[in-house]
């Protein structure tokens, strides 16, 4: 299942703005989680990447880092953001609904991916966990239902949301480092703003 052209457009024309839509900042997330983005040299993935706020920070820590985005406008907005903060990012024009995900990587991220729907998701999700090396991690970090009451950014759709049971069901056979459901006020740029209904995946792949 790949994006249909009207979708490929709407991501297109978003991020062509002259601003960073969810800003340069990564997400809250990740800085809550600096200590997991080590050591120096490992190599990350981060998916669905945007305009490369996420990325851009995950190689400030000194891994090698690897970003998938669909919209050319995002990713030369994210090439000038690790231009401007003096690191390298391997940029791909990718569609992952339609990726192969050839490549295996110490830690792969997923922030606020939830344009994937539940017929897609599972696909989605078989990819990223093949995508982690035999003991790495995978990050994923997103909104659950109660996001619609907020209104503060993500998709009006619950059934894109997360839910502390469903990713413990999706990741039963991983080691599950956190997963959490919380609320928190976030300024995320214009596209994430206020306050959120959010929730966290840290979990470790065994085999």
């Amino acid at each position: 299942m790949s994006k249909t052209p009207r979708e490929a457009q709407m991501w297109e024309e978003r991020f062509q703005t002259p601003d960073y839509v969810f800003g340069t900042e990564p997400a809250a997330f990740l800085k809550d989680h600096v200590e997991l983005l080590a050591p120096t040299g490992a190599t990350a993935l981060s998916v669905a990447d945007g305009e490369g706020r996420n990325s851009v920070f995950m190689a400030e820590q000194g891994l090698e880092v690897t970003a998938l985005e669909y919209a050319p406008s995002a990713i030369t907005k994210a090439r000038k953001l690790a231009q401007a903060k003096g690191v390298t990012v391997d940029f791909h024009e990718v569609d992952v609904l339609a990726h192969d995900w050839p490549d295996t990587y110490d830690i792969v991220a997923g922030i606020f991916i939830q344009f994937v729907g539940p017929d897609a998701r599972p696909a989605l999700f078989d990819g990223m966990k093949q995508s982690v090396k035999p003991g790495g991690l995978i990050l994923l970090h997103g909104y659950t239902p109660e996001q619609l009451t907020h209104g503060t950014g993500g998709p009006p759709c619950a059934e894109n949301m997360y839910t502390e049971e469903m990713l413990r069901t999706e990741f039963a056979d991983w080691e599950i480092l956190e997963c959490r459901a919380y609320e928190r006020h976030i300024e995320e740029g214009e596209g994430h703003k206020g306050q959120s209904a959010l929730i966290d995946l840290v979990a470790r792949k065994l085999r």
